[in-house]
């Protein structure tokens, strides 16, 4: 090695990205199709176990809820995932102007019991409305982060 050359500088690591974004067609399909879109992720962002199970069941419930809300309001749903400071926030935006209620299902109903689960395993969620449509959001603690996730915001009736 020369006197003049120097080591080769070490480039930093990439940080994961820290959010994504799909469209979904607006259909009972999506539910599964929006959990495939995820786990890409939990790779990227060191997600496993427990806490990428209840992300994935989240996001079903989220998905399915926004699927059914407007089958007749529009072609699609919009589906985005965000980690920050060991949160994991997911979102379902939809056009329908209908807010998710949260039912109390009898033992023989097939259906119900979805907002029940996303208040149980989500550490927040909550709506927030738009112009043409709402977003349902929920978020999960998926590690050691210094800040939690936000206290969980008001809930519609």
């Amino acid at each position: 090695m020369s006197t003049r050359a120097r080591p080769a500088a070490t480039r930093p690591e990439a940080a994961p990205p820290p959010a994504a974004a799909y469209r979904l067609p607006s259909d009972q399909r999506s539910a599964a199709q929006a959990r495939k879109a995820l786990r890409p992720h939990f790779q990227v962002w060191h997600i496993s176990g427990e806490p990428a199970y209840s992300a994935e069941l989240l996001l079903s419930e989220l998905v399915a809820n926004a699927a059914q809300a407007q089958a007749s309001a529009g072609p699609e749903v919009c589906v985005r995932f965000a980690l920050s400071d060991g949160c994991l926030r997911l979102e379902v935006r939809d056009a329908s102007d209908e807010l998710p209620v949260m039912n109390e299902a009898k033992e023989d109903e097939e259906c119900g019991r979805g907002l029940a689960l996303v208040d149980a395993l989500a550490s927040g969620w909550g709506v927030d409305r738009d112009g043409t449509g709402k977003i349902v959001w929920a978020e999960l603690a998926v590690g050691d982060a210094s800040a939690p996730c936000r206290a969980p915001a008001l809930r519609s009736p």
